[in-house]
C-alpha cells in the first residue's frame, strides 16, 4: 500500500515526465534548412542542401552508441531495404544522422560499414550517408521533422522514440514511419510520391521507446523504475524498523 500511494503521488506531483518529453510530432510538409551543417563520415563539413535536389531521402535520427533501440530500428530498415526494387544511391537515398553531439565522424564510419555491408547492395556505399554534428545543427534538423528526444543523466544516454522520416528530393516532409519494423511496400510507395512531390497524410503511430537500458538485465525499463525501485527500498527500510522497534518494545516489557 505505501508503494501504491508513493507512485501515485509521485505521477500526481511529476506530469511532465520522460514519456512526455520524447516522441515524434508530425510535421508534414514542413522545410529542411538546406544551410545546416554536419559532418559526414568521413569528418568533412557537409550541408543537408548536399543531399537534396535529384532523389527522395530517408532520414534516420540515431545515437550510435545505443545499446539497443537504435540497432534494432536500422535492421529492421535494412531488412525492408533488402526486399525492395529500388536501391539506396539509384532511386533514393538515406541520411542517417546521431542526436549524440559528443559522437564522433569514427563512429558514423563504423556504424556505416556495418550496414551498408548488410546491406549488400553495391550503389549503397554512395547512397546511405552516416552524420555528426553539434548540438545546434542536431536540435535544428530534429526540430524541423519533429523529432523530440532528451539526455538522461541517471543512465547517462539519450532518452527517444523509434521512427524514419521520408523527405521529397526539396528537402520537404512527405511521410513517418514508426517502430523498428518497416512495410516494405508501404515505404517503396511513399518513395514513389516523395519523388513526385507529394506529402502524405498524419498516421496512427504506436512509439517505441529507448532510455535507462539496463546492462544487469539486457532490458530497457520505464523512468517510473526507478521510483519503484526506491520506493522498494523504502518500504524494506520501513519493515525493517518495525522489526526493531517491535524487538524492542519485547525485550523492554
Amino acid at each position: 500500500m505505501q508503494l501504491i500511494l508513493l507512485l501515485s503521488l509521485m505521477l500526481l506531483q511529476n506530469p511532465d515526465s520522460v514519456l512526455t518529453a520524447i516522441g515524434i510530432d508530425q510535421k508534414l510538409d514542413a522545410v529542411i534548412d538546406p544551410a545546416t551543417q554536419f559532418r559526414d563520415e568521413n569528418g568533412e563539413s557537409v550541408n543537408v542542401g548536399h543531399y537534396l535536389g535529384n532523389k527522395p531521402i530517408i532520414l534516420t535520427p540515431v545515437y550510435y552508441e545505443c545499446p539497443m533501440l537504435c540497432s534494432m530500428q536500422l535492421n529492421g530498415l535494412v531488412k525492408a531495404l533488402r526486399v525492395m526494387p529500388f536501391t539506396a544511391g539509384k532511386e533514393f537515398q538515406i541520411v542517417t544522422f546521431s542526436i549524440d553531439p559528443k559522437e564522433m565522424p569514427e563512429q558514423a564510419l563504423e556504424k556505416k560499414r556495418h550496414y551498408v555491408h548488410d546491406y549488400a547492395r553495391a550503389e549503397a556505399g554512395q547512397g546511405w550517408h552516416f552524420l555528426t554534428g553539434t548540438p545546434e545543427s542536431i536540435q535544428k534538423l530534429t526540430g524541423e521533422v519533429g523529432f523530440r528526444y532528451m539526455y538522461d543523466t541517471y543512465t547517462k544516454q539519450w532518452a527517444h522514440t523509434s521512427g524514419l522520416v521520408v523527405l521529397t528530393s526539396e528537402g520537404r516532409v512527405s511521410q513517418y514511419f514508426y517502430g523498428i519494423e518497416y512495410d516494405p511496400r508501404a515505404l517503396r510507395y511513399s518513395l514513389i510520391a516523395a519523388s513526385n512531390g507529394k506529402i502524405g497524410s498524419v498516421v496512427d503511430h504506436v512509439l517505441m521507446y529507448c532510455f535507462q537500458y539496463d546492462a544487469t538485465t539486457g532490458k530497457y525499463s520505464l523512468a517510473i523504475m526507478r521510483v519503484i525501485r526506491a520506493a522498494g527500498i523504502t518500504t524494506i527500510l520501513a519493515l525493517v524498523s518495525f522489526m526493531v522497534v517491535g524487538s524492542r518494545k519485547k525485550r523492554l516489557s
